[in-house]
């Protein structure tokens, strides 16, 4: 069953048009991978998807039901959970105080509790480092916590957008093995990654996006193995 659906999208900056149309699914429990180069539309998809920007025309469906001008913080409250590009933590405030932030959407502390605690379980440098301000965290660290941050509120579906951008190889690989356990524990995942040969090696199924377009869909295994895929976004 799709707990996400984009029919027919269309948005526009001012007159010059950033989607053109576009439509895909996210079923139940997959990840799913937007790739695309520099400026294909991905992260504005994902901002338009968590209502942080308007859509000109087409629908987004969450759970059967239409969310195309719904407020993104609304859609917190309904299961929907954004880690943006860049991480935007709060650099004054203590780790512990960005976490809470990401439940402000909540309001029983037992479960609160609950889910600080699985958090901390899935990401124990954040527990050593709770009391301090998440300024002072590496790069590798900050994505740890703009990630905990949005488990908080307890989501079905994550959409994160280039969560490796900008850190170390060994970074990299440890936090597409949390979005691999995150997905296990039955969080949905729509992952925007420049790194498309990481982003492949996860998802379930893939989309390609080309200037506002989507060009190319299917089984991320097979579309690993295609040979526009590989020339284009592949290649070392």
């Amino acid at each position: 069953m799709a707990i996400l659906e984009v029919k027919d999208l269309e948005v526009y900056y001012g007159v010059i048009q950033a989607i053109k149309g576009i439509s895909f699914e996210v079923n139940q429990g997959e990840i799913i991978a937007l790739i695309g180069a520099n400026g294909a539309g991905k992260t504005t998809t994902l901002q338009t998807i968590t209502g942080l920007i308007p859509s000109k025309a087409g629908s987004i469906f969450y759970e059967g039901k239409e969310i195309t001008h719904i407020p993104g913080h609304k859609l917190v409250s309904m299961g929907m959970a954004h880690v943006p590009e860049g991480r935007r933590v709060f650099a004054q405030l203590t780790v512990l105080q960005n976490l809470k932030l990401g439940a402000y959407t909540r309001k029983d502390k037992n479960e609160l509790d609950q889910t600080l605690q699985l958090v901390y379980e899935r990401f124990p440098r954040l527990e050593e480092r709770k009391n301090q301000s998440a300024g002072t965290l590496s790069g590798g660290e900050q994505q740890m916590l703009a990630m905990g941050r949005a488990l908080m509120s307890h989501p079905k579906l994550i959409v994160m957008d280039e969560p490796s951008m900008g850190l170390s190889p060994i970074y990299v690989n440890e936090i597409f093995d949390i979005i691999q356990k995150i997905n296990a524990d039955g969080t949905t995942v729509l992952l925007v990654e420049q790194n498309a040969k990481k982003a492949l090696s996860i998802a379930d199924r893939a989309y390609v996006l080309e200037t506002g377009k989507i060009v190319l869909s299917g089984d991320a295994k097979e579309l690993m193995n295609n040979d526009q895929v590989k020339k284009a976004y592949l290649s070392e």
